[in-house]
């Protein structure tokens, strides 16, 4: 027998309620059944976006900086900024990620030079602030966010994930729907959601070698 030779199998937000709700011994009966489930995916994915670094989530930016100005929207979709280098020219230059208290103990903050550090407001609106001050309008930052993965809105939309977490989507999904509806199977379905969530973020990592060196700076023979 010859294989499919397809590789597009997806699900849409009633595929995942249906089978979650089997999974929970239910079946969807009404509209409210379809709401309810959609806004436990929601806070789901939520719940995600706290629970560590998603490989997939990772948007690389560009911030064109200003002279003088030392303050970037970052888009409300940010969730964390990961690194950041200043581009000048050709070459990427390492900068600084400060704490809240180091920046705000910092004495002169619209001192030009190029920028060196860099602080991430983490409000509603997330914002980057820098020093010292640009000091053109030609350097650049570029940055990796962590964002956030797109709502599920109506019920015909796809997961923004890749195909390895719908285990982990589906699961988690019955597990929440057991919390309302039937809480017997509760137990059982978050041991099953824990250990798919583990497997699918485990294996949601980044492959690069790396080595682990003692610092001898304070050695003495």
């Amino acid at each position: 027998m010859a294989t499919s030779g397809s590789k597009d199998f997806d699900l849409d937000v009633t595929d995942y309620i249906e089978e979650a709700f089997e999974r929970c011994g239910l079946e969807v009966r009404t509209g409210y059944d379809l709401k309810t489930a959609k806004r436990s995916m929601n806070l789901m994915l939520a719940d995600w976006a706290n629970r560590g670094l998603n490989q997939w989530t990772i948007a690389q930016t560009t911030v064109d900086l200003v002279q003088g100005t030392t303050e970037y929207d970052l888009g409300v979709d940010t969730i964390d900024v990961l690194q950041a280098v200043v581009r000048r020219g050709n070459d990427d230059l390492s900068i600084q990620r400060v704490s809240r208290d180091e920046f705000l103990n910092i004495p002169n903050k619209t001192t030009q030079s190029r920028v060196a550090q860099y602080f991430v407001d983490r409000q509603t609106n997330p914002k980057l602030k820098v020093w010292p001050a640009p000091e053109n309008s030609t350097d650049q930052i570029i940055l990796d966010r962590l964002v956030r993965m797109d709502d599920f809105d109506t019920f015909g939309n796809t997961a923004d994930m890749p195909f390895r977490l719908y285990p982990a989507l589906t699961a988690g999904l019955a597990y929440y729907i057991a919390m309302k509806r039937n809480p017997k199977l509760v137990q059982m379905l978050k041991a099953v959601y824990e250990e798919e969530l583990d497997r699918a973020l485990s294996e949601d990592r980044d492959r690069a070698s790396y080595s682990i060196a003692p610092s001898l700076d304070y050695y003495r023979v």
